[in-house]
C-alpha cells in the first residue's frame, strides 16, 4: 500500500512538472526553428538576429513596459509598506473595515478596474499614455504590495518595538530601525510581485494605454493578430532567461536581508 501511494506520489509530480514545463520546452526549441511553421525545418539563429537588430517598435515597448514596471513597483513597494505598518501599528475605529476595503481590488475583476480608470481619466480630463499606465499599475499592484508586508509584519514580536522604547527610542527611531529592517523581505517580495504583474499586465494597460505608449503585452497583441512570429519566441526565451537568473540573485539578497 505505501509502495503504490509513493508511485502514484511520483505519476503526480512527474505530470505536472510536464504539464508545467513541456510548453516552456516547445518555446525554446521552436525559438531556434529557421522557418516560421510550426514544423521543425532546421537550427537557425535567424529569429534572434531579427530580434537584435530588426525590431525596434518591440524593444521600445519592452522599455516601456521597464519603466513602468519599475517605477510603478517602488511607489507600491513604498506606500504598501507605510499602509501596512500603519496598519499593523496604530488601532482606530472602522480599522476591519479598511483593511477590507484595501483588499477589495484584489477580487475584483481587471477589466471592471481597466473600465472604471479609464472612466476616471476621463472625467478629470487626462490624457492617455505612459502616466495613465502608471497610476493604473500603481493602483492595482499596491494591494499586493500591502498584502506581503502585512504577512511579513503578523510574525513580528511586537515586544521587539516595546524594548526599543524601554531603552529610549522614539517612534520614528523605532520605525527605522526595527520594523522596516525586520519588514525587509516582505518589502523586496513585493516590489519583486509588483514589477511581475506590471510587466505581464493587458486588460487594464489596454484600456488606460494612448498613442505611443505601447507595452510589451500590447505590441505582442498587435503581432499575434497576424499570426504568431519566432520573433516572440526569441523574446520569450530571453525574458524567461532574465527570470531566472532575477529570481536566483534575489533569493540570496533575501535570505541575507532576513538573516541580517
Amino acid at each position: 500500500m505505501a509502495r503504490d501511494k509513493k508511485h502514484m506520489s511520483l505519476f503526480a509530480f512527474t505530470a505536472t512538472m510536464v504539464f508545467f514545463y513541456a510548453p516552456l520546452l516547445v518555446l525554446v526549441l521552436f525559438s531556434f526553428n529557421a522557418s516560421k511553421t510550426m514544423t521543425w525545418s532546421g537550427f537557425s539563429l535567424r529569429w534572434y538576429n531579427e530580434l537584435f537588430f530588426g525590431s525596434r517598435d518591440l524593444w521600445r515597448a519592452l522599455g516601456n513596459s521597464a519603466i513602468i514596471a519599475l517605477t510603478s513597483a517602488s511607489v507600491s513597494a513604498l506606500l504598501g509598506t507605510l499602509a501596512a505598518i500603519g496598519m499593523y501599528w496604530y488601532n482606530f475605529r472602522l480599522k476591519k473595515y479598511v483593511e477590507i476595503s484595501s483588499f477589495l481590488p484584489l477580487i475584483i475583476p481587471e477589466i471592471i478596474i481597466g473600465v472604471s480608470l479609464l472612466i476616471m481619466f476621463g472625467v478629470v480630463g487626462m490624457p492617455l499614455g505612459l502616466g495613465t499606465i502608471f497610476i493604473a499599475h500603481t493602483t492595482f499592484c499596491l494591494p499586493y504590495a500591502m498584502l506581503i508586508v502585512s504577512s511579513r509584519l503578523d510574525e513580528f514580536d511586537y515586544s521587539i518595538v516595546e524594548a526599543a522604547y524601554d531603552l529610549g527610542a522614539t517612534e520614528p527611531q523605532a520605525l527605522l530601525r526595527v520594523i522596516v529592517p525586520v519588514s525587509m523581505p516582505g518589502i523586496i517580495a513585493a516590489f519583486l510581485v509588483s514589477i511581475t504583474l506590471s510587466l505581464e499586465d493587458f486588460v487594464i494597460t489596454f484600456f488606460v494605454a494612448g498613442p505611443g505608449s505601447s507595452t510589451l503585452p500590447l505590441h505582442i497583441y498587435s503581432m499575434i493578430r497576424f499570426g504568431v512570429s519566432p520573433v516572440i519566441n526569441a523574446l520569450s526565451v530571453m525574458l524567461m532567461a532574465a527570470s531566472v537568473v532575477l529570481a536566483f540573485s534575489t533569493r540570496g539578497l533575501v535570505k541575507y536581508v532576513a538573516k541580517g
